[in-house]
């Protein structure tokens, strides 16, 4: 019986998905939320993952495979803007700011 239950263990734990980790937040452009249209995609390593877009609210969520450095890229009103962030097992909240700088977007964190 112990056997059955171990292995069984080992089989569950094999099918489980895994997920590194989650990013989240909400971006805002003069002071307020930027809505949709917004979208923010990331690259960790060699590994690139697709946008997605902001809600009405400015709130955005990607689902990434891996931790460690990556990089968040936020495409607004036909500019983008690169931000550096740290992936972690758990999920990190990244509000950023975006502003509009010698005719340039740049984003920084809040």
């Amino acid at each position: 019986m112990r056997l059955f239950i171990a292995l069984l263990l080992v089989a569950l734990a094999a099918i489980s998905p895994t997920v590194a980790g989650e990013v989240f937040g909400k971006i805002v452009a003069d002071g307020n939320p930027v809505g949709e249209g917004t979208t923010v995609s990331a690259k960790c390593a060699a590994k690139s993952y697709p946008a997605v877009p902001t809600d009405k609210g400015g709130s955005y969520h990607i689902v990434l495979d891996e931790t460690g450095k990556c990089t968040l890229t936020v495409t607004h009103k036909g500019q983008s803007a690169e931000v550096a962030i740290v992936s972690y097992d758990d999920a990190v909240q990244v509000d950023l700011v975006l502003e509009v700088r010698d005719g340039k977007l740049t984003a920084r964190r809040k």
